[in-house]
């Protein structure tokens, strides 16, 4: 069912929780949604973040990740999650769907016919920052949504769980996020993704998803102790 406020098009409603909700659009995987972060998720994504086949290629988490580190992370995305779902409630009474600058949903589950779901990972477009991700755009950096004469430069995160590897859903799932929110919603014009250096299953999917690669920069960012070169891979719509 599609969600009752325009202002969440082309978002649906999940009926179990009322989230609102974004449907993987590729064929076997209409099962798959993304919607917003819980409080309660800290428990599902500590293993997968621990996880050998997942932590090594994501730069930003600690290791060994713990209960603790998984709420800290929590209380940092829901509170202003929870905000941006009441704006856009507050836009209802608008005659047409705004152009924001966030997407509502990013976690990912996987429903099953009991109506309960599975945390499957995480998928979030924000404001690039590193400073290859802006080179050449003119932009030392972007704290807040610029809209200018220059676009913004957007960037991905994302992990999933390995359980669910090698079945096409990150890309899907990615694709899905631009195709329906990103570009009609947010305006996205330009992305800039990094990968750590070897990650060749991430290079893969933002490769199948239309991003071209840019270049490699060796010892670009330390890693728990550890100097790591990055791909760097650019987007461009229209």
């Amino acid at each position: 069912m599609l969600h009752p406020n325009h202002q969440f098009h082309p978002l649906e409603v999940l009926p179990t929780t009322g989230e609102p909700i974004l449907r993987l659009k590729g064929k076997g995987h209409e099962n798959i949604v993304l919607t917003p972060p819980r409080a309660r998720d800290a428990q599902y994504i500590v293993p997968i973040l621990d996880d050998e086949r997942v932590h090594p290629w994501i730069s930003s988490v600690p290791h060994p990740y713990k209960l603790e580190d998984a709420e800290w992370w929590l209380g940092r995305v829901v509170p202003p999650s929870n905000a941006f779902l009441a704006e856009l409630e507050a836009l209802k009474d608008k005659t047409n769907p705004v152009i924001v600058d966030a997407c509502p949903v990013r976690a990912i589950r996987e429903l099953r016919e009991d109506g309960s779901d599975v945390f499957l990972g995480d998928l979030v477009i924000d404001l690039a920052g590193q400073w290859w991700e802006l080179e050449g755009s003119g932009f030392t950096e972007q704290e807040v949504p610029i809209r200018g004469e220059e676009p913004d430069i957007w960037t991905i995160g994302d992990y999933l769980a390995p359980s669910h590897h090698g079945r096409g859903i990150m890309s899907d799932a990615l694709q899905t996020l631009i195709q329906e929110w990103a570009i009609p919603r947010m305006g996205v014009r330009k992305m800039v993704v990094t990968t750590l250096k070897d990650n060749k299953a991430s290079v893969r999917v933002f490769e199948k998803c239309g991003f071209s690669f840019r270049k490699t920069i060796e010892d670009a960012i330390e890693v728990r102790g550890e100097r790591r070169g990055v791909h760097v891979l650019e987007w461009n719509h229209g």
